[in-house]
């Protein structure tokens, strides 16, 4: 405890440490450090072409108009605080899948001079838990020369390998302030009726991988009635908790870790933070292990289940932008696409609902925008899911998977689809 007190600084004094031309890493999500960015903004007339690398960041305040000349944010994934800025070329994206984000790291293809971390308080032997997020932490803490963390009382401290020790660190910044919350659960009739689906796609005793969204708040909702399932993902959600209580994820099937809920982030409600404190059913790892598709394949039966912002009549899937203008990121979509069609019994999926803009355009298309990025190629698609039902693409020609596609695209659209598919004759 001297050397806990003895690196004790204030946020102010911290970021301090912070000098012009740095090079940060942020750990994100609800694990945002906001304390140590805030001070930080406070001092950017004194900083210049400071790169900020992160995930998904959570709050608007670190990415205001005017600060772009002090901090340029590098987005590993996009998401609302940085949306405008990286398509308006004031901030960068960075493509890359979640299981290779360590390895940008300790290679020195993306070298760190400063890790900007949010911590539990250390235990009795000095170690303190990521908490709610590992990601890329361990990978950004080991290759930077500076470890600024803050340590927050209210964050759990979850297990798994997820601690990093005090000697590890050069300056603390203590705080106490609640993690946000994400609501989850709030899904329509067109997300029961996906969700019901795919339930009908998951056998007793599979192993799910489920994203973030209403599509797999919908699913967990769905499996009522199952026996034995099991959880590797990337994140825990209010649904996954819900799930273990009622007895329907119990990981005894499991091929790697049985019993273990793992997972790389916790993203909900307080209900769920408090949950995964300290609880052994509970392991969270970097993602350069949880969406190592070699791991995942290892999973007999596991179901890998991701969404799309629109997919073409040849199985193309886009997931990270709209057109030319980035949406979000690559994530772990391909990691555990791969991953699960490589497993004894695995099923990948790519769920979507048929229509965008409150049914005003067909989210199946002839062909995916100009600009658009394909995430997961058409040789990669097994299953896809609508509302409307399930087209299995694995090993079908264009032809069957035009057809496919359009059997499960919205009625109304189905006519301008199939028109689009002879005119390219794909029918």
């Amino acid at each position: 405890m001297n050397q806990y007190r003895d690196k004790c600084l204030s946020a102010h004094d911290a970021v301090r440490l912070i000098k012009s031309g740095d090079r940060l890493f942020t750990s994100g999500n609800v694990a945002t450090p906001r304390v140590l960015l805030r001070a930080l903004v406070e001092r950017r007339q004194e900083l210049e072409r400071v790169e900020l690398v992160h995930l998904l960041l959570m709050g608007d305040d670190f990415a205001l108009p005017g600060l772009e000349t002090h901090f340029r944010h590098n987005a590993l994934f996009v998401g609302p605080g940085d949306r405008q800025a990286v398509n308006t070329g004031k901030a960068d994206y960075t493509p890359v899948f979640l299981s290779e984000i360590a390895g940008l790291f300790s290679s020195g293809a993306l070298p760190l001079d400063v890790a900007l971390l949010h911590v539990s308080p250390p235990d009795e032997h000095g170690f303190m838990s990521l908490g709610v997020e590992v990601l890329a932490s361990h990978a950004a803490a080991k290759a930077a020369r500076t470890v600024i963390v803050q340590v927050n009382d209210q964050m759990p401290r979850v297990l798994g390998d997820s601690f990093l020790h005090l000697s590890d660190v050069q300056a603390i910044v203590e705080c106490s302030e609640p993690l946000p919350e994400f609501p989850c659960g709030a899904f329509g009739a067109v997300e029961q009726e996906i969700g019901a689906r795919i339930a009908d796609l998951i056998p007793d005793g599979a192993t799910l991988q489920l994203g973030i969204g209403t599509i797999p708040d919908a699913v967990l909702a769905s499996l009522t009635g199952k026996r034995d399932l099991g959880i590797h993902t990337e994140m825990i959600s209010d649904g996954v908790m819900n799930a273990i209580e009622a007895g329907i994820i119990t990981g005894d099937k499991k091929t790697l870790h049985p019993g273990k809920v793992i997972a790389t982030l916790v993203l909900g409600s307080r209900t769920l933070y408090q949950y995964a404190d300290n609880n052994p059913a509970f392991e969270l790892h970097p993602s350069s292990y949880t969406n190592d598709p070699f791991i995942i394949a290892q999973h007999e039966n596991l179901v890998a289940i991701n969404s799309a912002l629109e997919i073409d009549l040849t199985g193309q899937v886009c997931a990270d932008s709209i057109g030319t203008a980035i949406y979000s990121g690559f994530g772990g979509q391909l990691d555990f696409i791969r991953g699960a069609a490589r497993a004894k019994g695995g099923k990948p999926i790519i769920a979507l609902p048929a229509t965008a803009r409150g049914g005003e355009m067909s989210r199946i298309v002839p062909v995916l925008k100009p600009g658009a990025g394909v995430v997961t190629t058409r040789g990669d698609v097994h299953f896809v899911v609508t509302e409307f039902g399930v087209a299995q693409l694995y090993g079908k020609s264009l032809r069957q998977r035009a057809q496919a596609l359009i059997d499960i695209a919205h009625p109304r659209f189905r006519e301008s689809l199939e028109r689009a598919a002879r005119e390219r004759y794909l029918l």
